[in-house]
């Protein structure tokens, strides 16, 4: 049965379940509150999609990890200090979250939703003949020292046993798989099943099949109320209109806890700025991703350009880009890729966008129990891109009324209810 479906938020999560919809037979309309030319944080990602993520972003280490990087504002994490209760909440809710047993229990799932999306972009690649750039040759992460390749290499071990094919490689094994970039490390881990696209050309393809299969786009548009009848959301009221709608689903990125106040819910997320360089002629150009492992930065070629990205810095939601962050990214580029120098990047412009960072570090996802026909769709940190596909799928599941394809009770947008 076709239903009425409005989706709040136009980044990859939502187009994703636009698309996935509206080829399930339902009327759906986008509302997204920026324009149609927008650099939110889906366009500007390193765009890697990454089954061997199975560790969410609250894992033991991280609280004191973080805690020694925050005092250094070029550092790869950092809290801006602030008055804010959701901010302290949060980090209380991160701090209970960040034990093996959390990570035991994410890890099967967050490796399965990873690969059954990177099978669903090798799909969307065979359907448009590569629009959407998409590269299968794997993911290096890069260590520069030995005490940081030993790390690695347990976690290569783990990757291994929940049967994520991973390989630690010598200075001269790495110069053979990737010869077209000079490194200066210890060693690295080949993830070869991971993968990447260009974020620009894949967001461009999603909202051209949106609109080929029907789905309707509202820009500049604010959501300024809601219709509501007992456990049903009859309409969304905005800057444009009344929108009917049998089922509504968010997917607002980091601004979703202020249009989740609009629903009466409460789903902690704090806005994590990232920040990218992207070269128009690198002096080399890798053929395959990569991560500084000890600097937490990712390095991502996109056709003869090359994208460097990282930080996290935890300051609301405040898109203004702090330069000394962005030096902190340059100082690392040259300490693993030796030919490169700060002055290839001068003159570039930094983009930035906030990735919405659930407390447990995994995305929420699934209908809430205060309403009957509301799906939320949203925080899912640095691994938006990656989980997109089968995120679209998973909604499109959950709106026709299908058991889905995964169990999503560790998702539940009710789990800080």
């Amino acid at each position: 049965m076709s239903k009425r479906v409005i989706i709040i938020g136009a980044g990859v999560i939502g187009l994703s379940t636009a698309l996935h919809c509206a080829r399930k037979g339902h009327n759906v309309t986008v509302l997204d509150r920026n324009p149609a030319r927008r650099d939110g944080c889906s366009f500007g990602n390193a765009g890697m999609v990454v089954p061997s993520h199975f560790v969410p972003l609250a894992a033991p280490g991280m609280v004191a990890l973080g805690l020694k990087w925050m005092w250094n504002p070029e550092s790869p994490f950092y809290i801006k200090p602030r008055l804010s209760g959701e901010l302290f909440d949060w980090c209380f809710k991160f701090w209970r979250a960040a034990n093996p047993g959390h990570v035991r229990r994410s890890a099967p799932l967050l490796r399965d939703l990873n690969f059954a999306s990177r099978a669903l972009f090798e799909e969307l690649a065979a359907e448009t003949q590569n629009e959407i750039g998409l590269v299968t040759r794997g993911l290096i992460m890069l260590c520069k020292t030995q005490h940081g390749l030993d790390d690695e290499a347990k976690f290569a071990a783990q990757a291994v046993k929940l049967g994520v094919p991973a390989e630690v490689l010598s200075p001269a094994e790495l110069a053979k798989l990737d010869p077209g970039v000079t490194m200066e490390v210890a060693g690295g881990v080949y993830f070869p099943k991971d993968a990447h696209l260009t974020p620009e050309r894949y967001l461009a393809t999603l909202e051209r099949l949106a609109r080929q299969a029907g789905v309707n786009f509202f820009w500049q548009t604010e959501v300024s109320g809601l219709e509501i009848r007992g456990r049903h959301l009859v309409s969304v009221k905005t800057s444009h209109g009344e929108f009917p709608a049998d089922e509504v689903i968010l997917c607002g990125g980091s601004w979703s806890p202020l249009l989740a106040r609009e629903f009466g819910l409460k789903i902690p997320i704090q806005a994590g700025k990232g920040y990218s360089l992207t070269l128009t002629q690198p002096r080399e150009l890798p053929q395959l991703c990569s991560i500084f492992t000890e600097a937490r930065m990712a390095v991502t070629p996109m056709g003869n350009t090359l994208r460097f990205g990282g930080t996290m810095e935890v300051s609301g939601l405040n898109e203004n880009i702090n330069p000394v962050r962005v030096q902190g990214i340059i100082k690392s580029v040259a300490k693993y890729f030796p030919k490169f120098s700060p002055e290839d990047f001068a003159g570039i412009q930094p983009w930035r966008g906030l990735r919405p960072c659930s407390p447990d570090g995994l995305p929420y996802l699934g209908r809430t129990h205060k309403f009957a026909n509301l799906t939320l769709a949203t925080g899912h940190a640095m691994m938006g891109m990656s989980l997109s596909l089968i995120t679209g799928k998973l909604v499109g599941e959950i709106i026709g009324g299908e058991k889905p394809s995964f169990d999503l009770s560790l998702l539940s947008p009710d789990r800080y209810a």
